[in-house]
């Protein structure tokens, strides 16, 4: 098992660590740390106007009129609905750091290079940006967006294409001079894609990366057998010691947000929602206590153990994974390149995706209606919140299978670890006793 497990570290090794070396995927994946807040908060105010008690629908009508809602949906379209524009900020910032340039510069023009490839509608009353476009199906376009005008700008900067201003100049007045020549590069770029794209069947660049790019890409990351997939691999990286969430997520997190998006879309106008698979239910369905569902394994350390080490791992461990946080059992354990816990450890996300999969599709349970909650929610008061009383009821299902899955292997690693506290006791019961015949 070693072997095997030496072998299969030393092919995925080199994987994971190009993954989480790439400046572009680590860009995408810290970027999206500046939108998140605001996607939570627009979550919340979304999350008001869908609760469905009859009384306090009744007191809001009274109180605020027939339109009520539209007071708070205002919020959440100007977080969630515009989530484009801040990913966009949050990706040229994150870039602008890499190379070491300005970064109000970088997000400024990145945001200009967008808004250029972004298709005016024009109507009898003048013209306007549809607010569609910075929504979910914007993401993709303002994702590349955002790399290849820090690229532009950061290129020509390097080449010295810049106007440099006296010293006695003031340093904001000097920088904005500075990103007059490399914002005019990034400009007539993106200005000539937008021409491009008009002369094609896609007539603009958010049709051509919506239909050809993120649309497949959308599908498969809301497919089972894909998400299997990925949840094995994280598994796998996290066995070695590899932070498996943060690789994974690099790739995943803008499939899942914006597959989020697109319920929260739906859930606010009254319609079907269209995705089982989204962040809500990679975050909140599969990953109960942190990666791998260890929750289980916290209940058990804390009530079940026999040897002081997995008590006090139980008592040290269990806090934090109430609120998603697993690093103390994953390395107090510990469960990195322990074949034994290994097991349970690899299958538990597997079996937890596939019953809330299951669950949501046959009509059990609601679908995540794309309420963005941290990620550090707690059990139960998460499910209750994206799916209502029978999200609550199947996380409560998932944690007593995560404890039955873990029990098993938690009790052999705690009885050796007994065994190895209860022969110490006797060796040291045995020395003291020597001890003490001697010096009589």
């Amino acid at each position: 098992m070693n072997t095997f497990l030496e072998k299969l570290q030393a092919k995925l090794g080199p994987i994971a660590y190009k993954l989480d070396s790439n400046r572009y995927l680590s860009a995408i994946k810290n970027g999206f740390f500046v939108a998140m807040p605001l996607l939570i908060i627009g979550s919340m105010f979304l999350l008001v106007t869908q609760l469905p008690i009859k009384p306090y629908i009744q007191f809001m009508e009274s109180v605020l009129g027939k339109d009520w809602m539209s007071l708070f949906l205002q919020v959440n379209n100007m977080t969630m609905n515009a989530m484009t524009l801040f990913v966009i900020l949050g990706i040229a910032s994150e870039m602008a750091k890499y190379y070491s340039v300005d970064r109000g510069s970088t997000q400024a023009i990145a945001l200009v290079g967008f808004l250029v490839l972004t298709p005016i509608t024009a109507t009898e009353n003048g013209s306007f940006l549809p607010l569609s476009n910075f929504g979910a199906s914007g993401l993709f376009v303002g994702m590349i967006t955002a790399i290849l005008a820090a690229e532009i700008f950061r290129w020509v900067v390097q080449k010295g294409w810049t106007i440099k201003m006296p010293e006695s100049v003031p340093s904001n007045v000097a920088k904005s001079f500075s990103a007059l020549i490399p914002g005019f590069f990034v400009v007539i770029v993106f200005n000539l894609i937008r021409i491009g794209f008009t002369f094609t069947s896609y007539e603009t660049a958010q049709n051509f990366i919506f239909e050809v790019l993120q649309t497949p890409l959308l599908a498969l990351g809301s497919s089972l057998p894909a998400t299997l997939i990925i949840l094995l691999f994280e598994a796998l990286l996290w066995s070695f010691g590899i932070h498996g969430s943060n690789i994974v997520g690099a790739v995943m997190q803008p499939i899942w947000i914006a597959l989020t998006v697109e319920n929260a879309q739906a859930f606010a106008a009254g319609e079907p929602l269209p995705n089982i698979v989204n962040y809500q239910f990679y975050s909140n369905f599969v990953k109960l206590g942190g990666s791998s569902a260890t929750i289980g394994l916290a209940i058990a350390c804390l009530f079940f153990a026999k040897s002081a080490q997995f008590k006090t791992l139980g008592k040290l461990s269990f806090a934090p994974a109430i609120f998603n946080i697993n690093e103390p059992l994953v390395f107090g354990i510990p469960i990195v390149l322990n074949p034994m816990m290994l097991i349970p450890f690899v299958i538990a996300p597997l079996l937890m995706c596939i019953l809330a999969y299951t669950a949501m599709a046959t009509g059990i349970v609601p679908l995540t209606n794309g309420v963005n909650l941290p990620w550090t929610m707690p059990p139960v008061i998460a499910g209750l919140m994206v799916s209502g009383w029978r999200g609550a009821i199947l996380q409560i299902v998932q944690i007593l299978l995560s404890f039955g899955l873990y029990y098993p292997f938690f009790k052999m690693e705690d009885l050796k670890a007994y065994k190895v506290e209860m022969e110490g006791i006797a060796t040291s019961e045995e020395t003291l006793e020597t001890e003490i015949t001697e010096s009589v």
